[in-house]
């Protein structure tokens, strides 16, 4: 029987969301041979992480699953331990980088792949805090019946229990690496506001994502397809496509890895949203198989984000969400043009040439994002308002998030060089905590 890790990091108080996917670890382990380790992680502040204990505690018995709650010490502990076994380099940074003081989407979820090694994962399967499941005749949804009917099996025999494959023969031979799915609901980057206020800025803005020389027509594409999801492509029967996945199909609130994420992690930048999307572009970049469905979740916002201090810290990770692109475009680039040749002999991906793209990165001239904070500046200052405060927060940290940007690319380069030792010492790291108790 093979294990399954069910990863839902929060930092905020969803109860409701630890139900529901522990149902989903209830169906994994009722119709597939697994034993399903659902692993919550969990930074809220200690009223939200008491409902969150109990909520854990009113969850069912079901054989075959397993519930791991770990408050940040608990988690503290665990990095602590592995980062000791695995006698890296620059040990405080180290863990600074992957349980950092600000929010950080890569950091969450590379903790949750340690913690999987260290539990004898064969995967791991992530949800959100702020998304829930769509639901037929009242029985909900869950994406992992496809991830567990696909996932890790070759691409030659997975291809006999989707509805299409559109993968060259070519691969038949590798497993599949990823399976997700998108969103339903509301935009993933909570940027609708800007788009009512004014179409013009929000195309403004929303292109600046995009490499610098791409055309007119190819920006225009891509803001009419980002962050939109599935759109209105709720759920009526099954549909699942063995291929290459396109990474604008896919999100991280709906995705299971299988190897990639044991061989490289995801980016650790703080206060940066997209920052954990690095593995859907090297799957595909690599020529490793996936499965994309449609068992999208529902997207939806937490009040948080709509007070003031929720849409000053939001805008700022939006905003280095651009300033990041300069060195994933590059990235990006340099994986796609190697294709295969990321793959060692036994068809893993090679880190080390992920790490040189990475460094090659931040010798790039920093022109391209000073030009990026000029037009978020000009075009926030149009739409007046909060958006002309958020403008004057920008103009007075302009530099600090200039140098931000390049030492997370850096930051990112140390980290995968120190991938494996960590990811070898994780699974050495013996017992975790009583299980079902917090850390």
């Amino acid at each position: 029987m093979r294990r399954i890790c069910l990863t839902l990091p929060t930092n905020r108080a969803c109860p409701e969301t630890i139900a529901a996917i522990g149902a989903e670890a209830a169906y994994a382990a009722t119709h597939f041979d697994v034993e399903a380790h659902l692993l919550i992680l969990d930074s809220a502040e200690p009223a939200a992480f008491a409902d969150h204990a109990r909520a854990v505690r009113e969850l069912p018995d079901v054989p075959g699953v397993v519930v791991h709650h770990m408050d940040e010490a608990g988690q503290r502990a665990f990095l602590s331990r592995v980062i000791g076994t695995a006698g890296v380099a620059k040990p405080e940074l180290m863990l600074e980088l992957m349980l950092p003081d600000g929010v950080s989407y890569g950091a969450c979820t590379n903790r949750a792949f340690l913690v999987a090694a260290a539990l004898g994962c064969d995967s791991v399967h992530r949800r959100d805090s702020d998304s829930r499941y769509q639901s037929v005749d009242g029985e909900p949804v869950f994406p992992v019946h496809h991830e567990l009917t696909s996932l890790g099996r070759t691409a030659g025999d997975a291809a006999h229990d989707v509805t299409e494959t559109t993968l060259d023969p070519s691969h038949a031979h590798k497993p599949v690496a990823m399976v997700g799915s998108s969103f339903v609901g509301e935009l993933s980057v909570d940027i609708d506001e800007i788009r009512r206020l004014d179409p013009d800025v929000y195309h403004d803005v929303v292109s600046l994502w995009a490499p610098t020389h791409w055309s007119d027509a190819e920006k225009r594409a891509l803001v009419d397809d980002s962050f939109r999801g599935a759109g209105s492509d709720t759920f009526v029967t099954d549909r699942a496509t063995l291929s290459l996945v396109d990474p604008m199909r896919v999100d991280m609130c709906n995705i299971s890895f299988h190897d990639v994420h044991e061989r490289v992690p995801l980016p650790p930048a703080t206060d940066t949203i997209g920052s954990d999307y690095f593995l859907i572009h090297l799957v595909y970049d690599a020529a490793l198989p996936g499965v994309l469905h449609n068992r999208h979740i529902v997207n939806y916002y937490t009040a948080e984000r709509r007070t003031d201090a929720g849409f000053l810290a939001y805008q700022t990770r939006f905003a280095k969400f651009f300033l990041s692109m300069l060195y994933f475009n590059h990235i990006y680039d340099r994986m796609g043009a190697a294709g295969e040749a990321l793959l060692d002999d036994r068809g893993h991906v090679r880190a080390s040439a992920i790490a040189e793209f990475a460094r090659e990165s931040t010798h790039l001239d920093p022109a391209e994002n000073v030009w990026r904070l000029d037009r978020i500046d000009a075009a926030y200052r149009t739409l007046g308002g909060r958006y002309t405060d958020f403008a004057d927060h920008l103009a007075a940290h302009r530099e600090r998030l200039l140098d931000e940007a390049r030492r997370d690319i850096e930051d990112f380069a140390l980290l995968i060089e120190a991938w494996q030792p960590l990811v070898r010492a994780s699974r050495a790291t013996g017992p975790l905590p009583t299980p079902g108790h917090p850390a």
